[in-house]
């Protein structure tokens, strides 16, 4: 299974609220990090950091497949080889 196959593949409900996370965590901090008002150097630092953590978590959570679905699949010879050749 390659990186595009397990992108579009369905991801368990509990990555699925990591994922949202990550993306509010990063847009949170994104905005922190442009915000027109001068703040202090160390809340801009973790703001960087916490936009670095929420990307990693929502690429992770992204790329993780519900491997249910994929068992099915395998049981299945016919189904497998028509879909992979």
């Amino acid at each position: 299974m390659n990186i595009v196959e397990r992108a579009k593949a369905p991801t368990p409900k509990f990555f699925k609220v990591l994922r949202t996370i990550g993306l509010a965590l990063l847009a949170v901090s994104g905005s922190i990090v442009a915000a027109p008002v001068a703040l202090p150097a160390v809340v801009v630092t973790v703001a960087g950091y916490a936009a670095l953590a929420g990307g990693v978590l929502s690429a992770v959570s992204q790329i993780t497949v519900d491997d249910q679905n994929n068992k099915k699949t395998e049981a299945n010879p016919k189904t497998y080889i028509e879909k992979n050749g």
